[in-house]
């Protein structure tokens, strides 16, 4: 089995000595079995969501599809009957490759032979990378070496599992870092820690990342930088949903920042290399306690690969100093990492890139259930399963009931304290209540040139000018106002008719009331000079007042309100 993963690891070796051959970035990472796996099952539960409308996949379907696949690209046909939507699932996980800038095993096999890059006693048949991807090969070679296997118990096993996610979570982080489209290494530890990023906001990181068709982490950092630096002519609407998950974004965004700065600023590979994987032990195990089974397993693969840098740097150092030939060497090429730019951070992404190569060529995970479905070690991690994050709902439109309920009740808010605003009267309101009122008036319209002065001092009710009780007042400001205004509102207000109720308005001066307007300020008693009046009775009033009461109450807005009587003594003087 040994010998078998150094002859796989072998081939991966090949593919990067000649990665132009096989992709255009240098950076594309190689998808080991397992990552395969989950490949397919995000891509047959995309087809049954097109066929059927529902995001999800059986795991019996996904073993025996994961089965036809395997047999399918490696040639082995069998007679094997084909799963349902067939054709369209190799096509989705095609496509999901190619987005996420990765190879898989068989794909790198094919294209080394298919170049001549392998030489004969370097071929591997293809009936045993099957079994080797498959992990029919693992089992065989435990059954033969263990003929008696130990007993594990149940806290061992779960040990075991821990340890797995915890690997998991450290080379997604490494894999980020040297390819940024990785979206299924972004599932595993977008909220690893918990950094409030769930299901919600992975799945509105999907939604939009296809309508700009990027990368997850890419429309990610796109978002985060656009806040930081792009101003309010480049602010996201106030409907984006990625709003409401800013800080958690940015927490993620900025951690990755931080290992890139160690990467680009550390020139010695194996110190960038040790910085970086403390950084990641420290944020993983950020606010856990010392005695958490997920901690100590983040140390123990940190401790483990840690030693695997060191070891892949002294192998890279004898090959280099066996090959020595005394000349420089060459500008790397127009294609190649950090071209045009410091090149200290090429040698460690080199150094990361062998390292994941060599965790994609170990031998596939035996319980595809743990893989692929949710179990309690997974919560108990805190960590959602790759289907359960993708496992989106239907992405929200503009004319959904919530956003229209919002728009609706915004709508009415404005529209109500515009009403307010315009009820709202000043300290004038009763200097031209006749306008704020809203009713027609029944008055002549007013003359544009005034009456002589000498008008405005005989105080008589005759038929052809109007009485002193329709002179509109000034409040209790009105010794501010000028004194040209005040002779033009007498003399307009001596052109009109006389006012029907301007009997009752004697009444109430009689009685020594002032009414006011019930917008205005309330009723007040004033000490005012009392006028001459017409050679009426009391008890002609009195009677008067009985019968006219009702014309009283709709009449009383034309009386006399706050202030009048004072400007009624300015004139007199």
């Amino acid at each position: 089995m040994v010998t078998f993963q150094q002859k796989v690891l072998h081939l991966v070796k090949c593919f990067r000595k000649q990665w132009p051959l096989f992709s255009n970035s240098e950076r594309t990472t190689v998808c080991g079995a397992d990552c395969m796996l989950m490949a397919l099952q995000l891509s047959m539960a995309e087809v049954n969501k097109q066929h059927h409308g529902d995001f999800t996949v059986s795991l019996s379907d996904v073993l025996e599809t994961w089965n036809y696949l395997l047999h399918d690209k490696l040639g082995l046909y069998e007679n094997m009957k084909e799963p349902e939507n067939y054709a369209d699932v190799k096509k989705a996980y095609d496509a999901f490759l190619a987005r996420s800038n990765m190879l898989d095993l068989i794909d790198i096999y094919q294209k080394c032979y298919g170049l001549g890059l392998l030489a004969e006693d370097e071929s591997i048949p293809a009936v045993q990378l099957l079994e080797f991807i498959s992990g029919v090969m693992n089992a065989q070679e435990n059954d033969s070496v263990l003929s008696t296997p130990p007993q594990i118990n149940r806290q061992g096993q779960e040990h075991m599992k821990v340890t797995v996610l915890a690997k998991k979570s450290v080379c997604s982080y490494l894999s980020l870092l040297v390819n940024s489209k990785d979206d299924l290494a972004l599932a595993h530890i977008l909220n690893v820690p918990d950094r409030g990023l769930g299901r919600e906001a992975f799945t509105n990181l999907k939604h939009t990342s296809q309508e700009r068709k990027m990368s997850i982490f890419l429309m990610a950092t796109s978002f985060i930088r656009t806040i930081e630096l792009g101003g309010r002519g480049s602010a996201s609407s106030l409907y984006d949903p990625l709003r409401a998950h800013v800080k958690g974004l940015s927490s993620f965004v900025h951690f990755i920042d931080k290992l890139q700065e160690i990467v680009g600023e550390i020139l010695n590979t194996r110190i960038a290399g040790g910085r970086i994987l403390s950084t990641v032990k420290m944020h993983l195990i950020k606010g856990r306690s010392n005695g958490d089974p997920f901690c100590q397993a983040v140390e123990e693969v940190v401790e483990d690969l840690d030693l695997k840098i060191k070891n892949i740097i002294d192998s890279q150092q004898e090959t280099l100093t066996a090959s020595t030939t005394g000349v420089s060497p060459a500008r790397p090429k127009l294609h190649s990492i950090n071209h045009g730019t410091a090149y200290c951070g090429r040698d460690t992404v080199k150094v990361l890139l062998v390292l994941l190569d060599e965790e994609a060529v170990n031998p596939p995970t035996q319980n595809k259930a743990d893989l692929l479905c949710d179990n309690e070690c997974l919560n108990l991690c805190g960590i959602t399963s790759v289907l359960t994050l993708f496992r989106s709902p239907t992405q929200p439109s503009g004319s959904s009931p919530k956003p229209l309920r919002q728009r609706i009740l915004k709508s009415m808010d404005e529209k109500v304290i515009k009403m307010k605003q315009s009820s709202i009267k000043s300290q004038f309101a009763c200097t031209y209540k006749n306008d704020l009122s809203g009713q027609p008036s029944h008055a002549i319209p007013a003359c544009k040139h005034p009456v002589p002065r000498q008008h405005l001092k005989t105080w008589k009710h005759t038929e052809g000018t109007n009485s002193c009780l329709d002179v509109p007042g000034l409040g209790t400001i009105s010794e501010s106002v000028h004194q040209t205004r005040s002779y033009t509102e007498m003399g307009k207000l001596s052109c009109q008719p006389r006012n029907k109720n301007s009997e009752n308005e004697q009444m109430d001066l009689n009685n020594d009331k002032i009414i006011c307007d019930k917008e205005s300020e309330p009723s007040l008693q004033k000490n005012t000079k009392r006028l001459k009046t017409s050679n009426i009775s009391k008890k002609e009033l009195d009677s008067k007042i009985g019968g006219k009461r009702k014309q009283a109450r709709t009449a009383s807005k034309n009386k006399l309100i706050a202030g009048q009587a004072k400007l009624t003594r300015f004139f007199q003087l």
